[in-house]
């Protein structure tokens, strides 16, 4: 029987869990609740983008990467994309930020006026987009590939409005992007061999170094002994799925069926809490009573392990 693959859930998915286990009254639930609107935004604009993309045909070979992590020693970069084509390399940056948005070009800071007027300012992204390109610059001339560097930061907020733009970077809305990338590919000299993007989209994967998330109570700071147990039902949002033999977990409030419902909740469990588990520990966030049944259920799911059968503690391949 094949052992089922354990990652950690998506920043949203996480969020929203966590709330779904907070007491209602709990002092952290309305920042959380916020943290929580923005991830969803950001999210919502980042598939807006990878969308656009699919309108993006040059007549060279092209791939486009989501999220590179890359490091040299100390000096960590993630890049939400990278364009690659035979002609150069495109850093494209996400931004999901709302309200009037004003590059000073004299004094180099950026801020937003939101929808009530509210004047905020904010790291300018054109700084970050410089850094990357740097680090790119560098990492692919390490790797003697020759290839010029380039970036393009994307707003991705449809409630979003330039009042100026600054006058030596890329800046753009969604709906824009496409003829800017042209734009920029025009602006790269002409290729005089032939680059094996295959080569260079493996290189990128070899090199890449996911970031690593903390669990959400130890980021948040939140005690996990306030948290709701129980494996939660997707339907009635209850945390009340009980075993059932041969026909999986069921829901005691609202009878729905949920195959997946344990291991939604082993996600949870390192999203949320912490990176190792023991057998005691999800007993106790699952509700389980037998040691046993507990030791079956983890024997399902494809986890690193170590320590003696009665101390061994289990953790994520790939975190």
């Amino acid at each position: 029987m094949s052992k089922k693959e354990i990652v950690l859930l998506s920043e949203t998915e996480s969020l929203e869990r966590l709330l779904y286990r907070l007491p209602e009254n709990h002092p952290k639930r309305q920042f959380l609740q916020v943290e929580l609107y923005r991830a969803s935004a950001g999210s919502r604009g980042e598939d807006r983008l990878a969308r656009k993309l699919v309108e993006f045909h040059p007549e060279e070979n092209h791939r486009y990467l989501r999220n590179i992590c890359l490091s040299f020693g100390e000096w960590k970069v993630q890049m939400d994309g990278l364009l690659l084509t035979e002609r150069g390399v495109i850093i494209i940056e996400s931004k999901n930020i709302s309200g009037q948005l004003h590059f000073d070009n004299h004094t180099g800071e950026f801020w937003r006026i939101d929808l009530e007027g509210v004047r905020t300012v904010m790291e300018n992204p054109t700084s970050q987009l410089n850094k990357h390109i740097r680090f790119l610059e560098k990492f692919l001339n390490q790797h003697k590939i020759e290839l010029p560097v380039d970036g393009i930061v994307v707003f991705t907020s449809k409630q979003c409005e330039f009042s100026s733009k600054p006058a030596t970077h890329n800046v753009c809305k969604t709906y824009q992007l496409i003829d800017h990338l042209f734009a920029i590919l025009q602006s790269f000299p002409p290729k005089t061999a032939h680059q094996n993007l295959t080569k260079i989209d493996k290189l990128l994967r070899k090199f890449h170094t996911p970031y690593k998330r903390q669990p959400l109570c130890q980021l948040y700071l939140i005690d996990s002994n306030e948290l709701q147990t129980g494996i939660l039902c997707v339907t009635c949002k209850m945390h009340t799925m009980v075993k059932k033999s041969k026909v999986g977990w069921k829901c005691e409030k609202c009878e729905t069926m949920d195959s997946s419902a344990f291991q939604q909740t082993i996600q949870e469990y390192f999203s949320l809490i912490h990176t190792q588990l023991s057998n005691r520990q999800l007993r106790q966030f699952c509700n389980l009573d037998s040691p046993y049944t507990a030791s079956r259920l983890l024997a399902t799911l494809d986890l690193e392990n170590t320590g003696s059968l009665r101390n061994r503690t289990y953790r994520l391949k790939n975190n």
